[in-house]
């Protein structure tokens, strides 16, 4: 859908190292060849420049609006491509990236914001989940073309979709939200008709004046995110959640998928090994959306990173004893690609997801653009320094040492989950707060949500 191509172009740039490495690293043919350590430098470079993107964002995007904030981060990530396609040295390729790192804190920032002023509250977990399944179609399509066109080509057909976002976001309403914050009160209404199917929003247009009015009488500090003990409480849950979704090294593999595939050896060539790797996460993350507001957030974090464990370990036992013990295992080549297989369709169950989703529900409306924001910057440290030790391990001691690390990061995470993350399934905003608080959340409260409504019930609630 249009407002999510931004979030497929962002994921297009993460996953453009994966088939691009393997091509330039070393390579003395041609003048895009860098070494290992610039390779490392090169692909973290957009996670430095969502720093930048996403503390831009908290400011623009009540500026100049959600829908222009989105539309014209087409603009950087044109820009980026085509740098790319004609880069003739590295530096270029660092400064594109760079670029495109920043239009990616922005678009994180401002699409999910977007996504949850326009969705009515039935399907707002769904949509919700949607931007993850659309950055990791990003990855999926970037394989797809970086493992059978050339750089250039690669660049510059990618840089089609960002024309093609540009022009079909121009015909999205803007959010309703935004446009009773400016006091643009009939622009509004035509807006949540749109959205709404031309249905009579009257009731929705005043729930809507009503909690912009509250929100901006108790208009939140940076520093209450802080100073408030259920918005520490709130940031310790989604920063390490975030912390051990990175350090079980989800975005670090990503990055070098065809080359970890290629130092394993399988008959299973390295390009058609990563597009199956990107395939099944998009499809797995597809299916945690569907199925999360069913199955609570809690039961799917505990099985995914418990998958993720196992995976991880036969992952790192198997390096180890072909690169260590020198063990003639021809007739296991299967098993990295089956174990990598394994870990991305159950992290992709829950870990994946998740923790985003856990960033729109565990906190308050006065202090929620500073939480994103601040997510977006402690997710690209956390996921820079998870890829730089992958790099580090596979250079100096082995690409065993950094699975096994991702390991033991993934066992701790694990119990982080079952003894800190809470359930929010079936609860409401109001609830969550009032748990985080530590104030008692009544079942009747919780049971009288869930119970059917009647058929007068139903009728009173329809404009």
């Amino acid at each position: 859908m249009p407002r999510n191509l931004a979030l497929v172009t962002d994921g297009m740039h993460y996953g453009w190292p994966s088939p691009t490495l393997p091509q330039i690293l070393n390579n003395t043919d041609s003048p895009l060849s860098i070494t290992n350590d610039e390779g490392a430098l090169m692909a973290v470079m957009p996670l430095l420049g969502a720093v930048i993107g996403a503390v831009a964002a908290s400011f623009i995007v009540d500026y100049f609006g959600r829908k222009k904030t989105i539309m014209y981060t087409a603009v950087p990530f044109f820009l980026a491509w085509n740098m790319i396609a004609f880069a003739t040295s590295a530096k270029y390729l660092y400064i594109a990236r760079l670029i495109a790192g920043i239009a990616d804190g922005v678009s994180f920032t401002a699409v999910p914001m977007y996504i949850g002023e326009i969705a009515d509250p039935k399907v707002r977990g769904f949509l919700g989940s949607s931007c993850s399944v659309s950055w990791i179609l990003g990855f999926l399509i970037i394989n797809l073309l970086g493992s059978y066109l050339s750089i250039k080509l690669t660049a510059i057909v990618s840089s089609s979709l960002c024309i093609i976002a540009f022009f079909t976001f121009m015909f999205m309403p803007e959010s309703p939200y935004y446009l009773l914050m400016k006091n643009q009160t009939e622009e509004a209404r035509i807006s949540l008709r749109k959205f709404r199917g031309n249905v009579n929003v009257t009731e929705e247009m005043e729930r809507i004046k009503a909690s912009i009015q509250s929100t901006s009488k108790a208009r939140g500090k940076f520093t209450d995110l802080f100073t408030i003990p259920s918005n520490r409480k709130a940031l310790i849950i989604v920063g390490g959640l975030r912390g051990f979704q990175q350090f079980s090294g989800t975005t670090a593999i990503t990055f070098y998928a065809q080359e970890i595939f290629k130092l394993a050896g399988s008959d299973v060539s390295p390009k058609e090994a990563s597009i199956i790797y990107f395939a099944v996460m998009f499809v797995m993350t597809i299916v945690s959306s569907v199925i999360v507001d069913k199955a609570g957030r809690k039961p799917l974090l505990i099985i995914s990173i418990t998958g993720s464990v196992l995976a991880l370990f036969i992952e790192g036992t198997y390096f180890y004893i072909k690169d260590v013990k020198n063990a003639d295992i021809t007739a296991f080549e299967w098993v990295p690609v089956a174990g990598l297989i394994m870990f991305v369709i159950l992290f992709s169950l829950g870990m994946q997801s998740i923790p985003i989703c856990l960033l729109g529900e565990l906190f308050p409306t006065s202090v929620k653009a500073y939480a994103l924001c601040l997510a977006d910057v402690y997710y690209s440290f956390v996921a820079t320094i998870a890829s730089k030790f992958l790099q580090v391990m596979k250079d100096n001691y082995g690409i065993h040492m950094a699975f096994y690390g991702f390991t033991i990061c993934s066992i701790l995470g694990l119990i982080f989950i079952i003894f800190v993350v809470p359930e929010t399934k079936g609860k409401n905003l109001e609830e969550i707060q009032r748990f985080l608080r530590g104030e008692p959340v009544h079942a009747d409260v919780e049971l009288q949500a869930m119970k059917p409504k009647t058929d007068d019930e139903v009728n009173q609630n329809v404009d």
